[in-house]
């Protein structure tokens, strides 16, 4: 009985065995045969991988040499050279920088030329300084119409002052009441419309 059971037990070593190196022989084969495929992707997953670290690199390096430039600017806003520095550094800061710039000196020259900038924010700021700043009735207005301007509300309210001023009272009335409930400035367009000029 023991014998058969150590015969059984060689069979079963053997028949393993020989799985291992099927195994290993078609192994053998897949590798032959897609051995080009099999490290050109390993050469490309490491391109991959360098040309990452290398593009994040870079990308932080710009973003310290862009904020350098900055603190120049901040010690030396007049220079001219540097301005041009963190333009090719960075667009959107480069325009926030002359955002800032604009209204500090109420350049509203420069603000129409923001009003195009790709900047978050700020060409509908620069939109909406400039008419504030230039009184402008019609920007003002255009303003107003606009789906996601920040100050909509504010450009509504200041329209409808405006034309207040200038004996438009059933106008002015008209841009208050498209003031929001829920605005800040409810309350103020209420006031106006209540004890503004009837």
């Amino acid at each position: 009985m023991s014998l058969k059971n150590d015969l059984d037990m060689v069979k079963e070593e053997l028949s393993s065995e020989e799985k291992f190196f099927e195994k290993a022989v078609v192994t053998e084969k897949f590798v032959k045969k897609y051995k080009k495929l099999l490290i050109g992707s390993v050469i490309a997953i490491v391109v991959v991988v360098v040309g990452d670290v290398a593009y994040e690199a870079n990308k932080q390096h710009t973003i310290t040499l862009a904020n350098e430039t900055l603190a120049t600017l901040m010690k030396n806003p007049n220079d001219k050279a540097q301005v041009d520095v963190l333009g090719t550094l960075s667009p959107a800061l480069h325009d926030v920088w002359l955002y800032s710039q604009a209204i500090a000196n109420n350049d509203v020259k420069e603000l129409e030329k923001l009003k195009s900038s790709k900047a978050l924010v700020v060409g509908d700021l620069a939109s909406y300084e400039s008419a504030q700043r230039s009184a402008n009735v019609a920007q003002l207005d255009t303003y107003t119409t606009k789906q996601n301007g920040i100050y909509k509300d504010l450009a509504q309210v200041q329209l409808a002052v405006i034309l207040m001023n200038d004996g438009k009272i059933d106008e002015a009335h008209e841009k208050l009441k498209m003031v929001g409930i829920n605005s800040p400035l409810a309350k103020l367009s209420q006031a106006l419309m209540h004890y503004g000029v009837k």
